[in-house]
């Protein structure tokens, strides 16, 4: 009889995946990623009707108890995004830096915006959303500067930053909801 070897049956079964690892890895990491994509996008799809359907007294009124409005969070996960990917990536971000002054962690709403801001930070709801997926498969995310958020979580690499993202996006999205409910 011949009977495979004993050190390549032990080896089998140490590793029973007959290909070659990096392949599952490559496909495991494009899976995860169209997953942070696709929940990135139907998230910002939800926001974007948010918008759409809010009267702007609404969007832009702060309740008691509060420091933010259902604006500011809004165009504060378009800024973030731009922040946590882009820009951390070395690359230029697609949003003003009027916008990232305005908008990023640490700031505080003004009460006001106007029709044009309110529109332009709804197209860039989805936009920038679509682009992101678009530069990642075009290779456009080769450098990435560390970065510990106030989380302590420590992105790497910009595939962190994109998880991370997500994370994100729903906080402020549950601050919108909970806004909601405050401001009708």
């Amino acid at each position: 009889m011949n009977l495979p070897k004993l050190d390549n049956l032990i080896a089998l079964q140490r590793n029973p995946i007959p290909f070659n690892c990096t392949t599952f890895e490559i496909h495991f990491k494009k899976t995860q990623l169209k997953k942070i994509f696709d929940t990135t996008l139907q998230n910002r799809k939800l926001l974007y009707k948010i918008l759409d359907n809010t009267p702007k007294e609404q969007l832009l009124k702060i309740p008691e108890g509060y420091r933010n409005s259902i604006w500011w969070n809004v165009a504060h996960v378009v800024v973030t995004q731009q922040i946590l990917v882009y820009k951390f990536s070395g690359l230029q971000m697609r949003v003003s830096d009027e916008y990232v002054d305005k908008f990023k962690k640490g700031t505080v709403p003004d009460g006001t915006a106007t029709d044009e801001e309110i529109k332009e930070i709804s197209a860039f709801l989805l936009s920038t959303a679509t682009w992101v997926e678009e530069d990642y498969e075009n290779g456009l995310f080769i450098d990435f500067n560390p970065y510990t958020t106030s989380l302590n979580v420590t992105l790497e690499n910009v595939e962190d930053a994109m998880a991370f993202n997500v994370f994100h996006e729903g906080l402020h999205l549950g601050a919108i909801l909970a806004l909601q409910k405050m401001v009708s």
